[in-house]
């Protein structure tokens, strides 16, 4: 087998790669032989068809099944033989098929980059330090109530909190216009899910009220034939409700799980959860700080477009799943979600999974047993039935494999910050909670 290798631009490769005709010939006989034992044509008894006839009747076929197994192997071993580490599959441009003649054909392919881990030392980090208290628990608690609560008419004035069901109409210039009016539509006031004014205007109203409201569009609204707009809002004020948060009761403590042990007992498991979402919030932030840090040194790495693009697949995929979408649907992702919704995320990730993958080997990391056992029995705790949960992740193997990739990062984290210069900075419960959602995923 002859090889040749061309670089053509920054990641990119060429092979052209000659395979002997002996090679494809030997096999396309191999196979027409096996099959003659158990083919049966008119005028032949079975067994007994020549190979004259067989490479007439289904030489062609057998030739092009050869050719696609013969081009995948020997590229595969042209790789090996020239020390390659193809990302992603590659473009086969086939230049000589003739029977007879060698099989002769150009492969492009993308290679992973070599991985130079700059030195990791003093970059910053600030991390912040929480605990929560007991007014905290009590905030939680509240929101609790007033998901559970119930919502009564009130004859009074409406204020923020307040829930008004309205009609209402929009015209701009003295003309309707396109989802400016509903009847019967309930708004809770403060809640942010009208334009600028609109809930503010209402606020004060009496069931039985109405108002004129002369108002804006915002100048990036999604509509843009909106932007900006001056408009005029005629509403009706049907009613008023207020929120009666719900007793703390056995009724609600049922709701959130807690069936035995009354206000303490619920007091105590929303503490817990709580301690629970505060510590992961922690470590995320802190991990994000690690791996902004991880990228910057590393900018410059180049990332196979090849790996970008199944990063981009994947994430439509799950985006399209987490809102609904089932499969089977006949829809055009690619339109819906482009790739360029993703691609700026996507690369980070690509490009952290290499760093992460070469720093992880250079420093001959293994996740720890104990340590997976500790976040397994973490995750397994918040089920009705942690054993059952924590013999599901051990007999599952790619669960497992999860779990210990997630430790096995965690402790490349913590090697990190083996160098980094930290400062603490403490902070509340909600604002440690607020920095990680603010944040997103890495």
């Amino acid at each position: 087998m002859q090889v040749s290798i061309e670089t053509t631009s920054g990641l990119e490769r060429r092979l052209t790669v000659g395979v002997p005709a002996e090679r494809v010939d030997v096999e396309v006989d191999s196979r027409l032989q096996k099959a003659a034992k158990n083919v049966r044509l008119p005028g032949f008894r079975p067994g007994k068809v020549p190979m004259k006839v067989m490479r007439q009747r289904f030489g062609a076929g057998v030739r092009q099944e050869v050719l696609g197994e013969v081009m995948s192997q020997s590229f595969q071993e042209a790789v090996v033989q020239e020390q390659l580490r193809p990302a992603g599959q590659p473009a086969i441009e086939p230049k000589n098929l003739e029977a007879g003649r060698d099989l002769e054909y150009v492969a492009t392919f993308e290679v992973f980059p070599d991985v130079d881990i700059a030195e990791m030392k003093g970059f910053a980090i600030e991390k912040l330090v929480s605990e929560v208290g007991d007014s905290d628990v009590d905030d939680i608690i509240e929101v609790f109530r007033k998901q559970q609560g119930s919502w009564d008419e009130v004859d009074r004035p409406a204020a923020e909190g307040d829930k008004v069901n309205i009609d209402y109409s929009g015209t701009r210039d003295g003309e309707e216009f396109e989802g400016g009016s509903a009847e019967g539509s309930d708004l809770e006031l403060g809640s942010g899910r009208m334009i600028p004014g609109f809930e503010d205007g209402i606020v004060g109203a009496k069931a039985g009220d109405e108002k004129v409201l002369q108002l804006s569009f915002p100048e990036d609204y999604q509509n843009e034939d909106l932007r900006g707009a001056a408009v005029e809002f005629k509403v009706k004020v049907n009613s008023v409700q207020a929120l009666t948060p719900a007793e703390m009761d056995e009724e609600l403590f049922a709701k959130y799980g807690v069936e035995e042990g009354g206000e303490e007992q619920f007091r105590k498991e929303v503490g817990e959860n709580m301690a629970r979402e505060l510590k992961n919030a922690l470590q995320n932030k802190l991990k994000q700080q690690v791996m902004d840090a991880l990228l910057e040194a590393h900018e410059s790495l180049e990332v196979p477009k090849a790996l970008v693009d199944q990063e981009i697949k994947g994430m439509r995929n799950q985006m399209f799943q987490q809102f609904g979408g089932a499969a089977g649907q006949d829809l055009d992702l690619d339109s819906l979600l482009p790739d360029e919704m993703f691609r700026d995320n996507a690369e980070r990730r690509v490009k952290l999974g290499l760093v992460m993958a070469e720093y992880i080997g250079q420093q001959g990391l293994q996740a720890d047993a104990a340590k997976v056992r500790e976040l397994i029995e973490e995750i397994s705790s918040t089920y009705q039935d942690p054993e059952e949960v924590i013999n599901y992740y051990y007999s599952n193997q790619e669960e497992l494999s999860s779990i210990e990739s997630r430790v096995l990062e965690d402790q490349a984290v913590e090697k990190l910050l083996d160098g980094a210069d930290i400062t603490e900075k403490t902070c509340s419960y909600q604002e440690a909670i607020s920095q990680a959602s603010a944040q997103g995923g890495a």
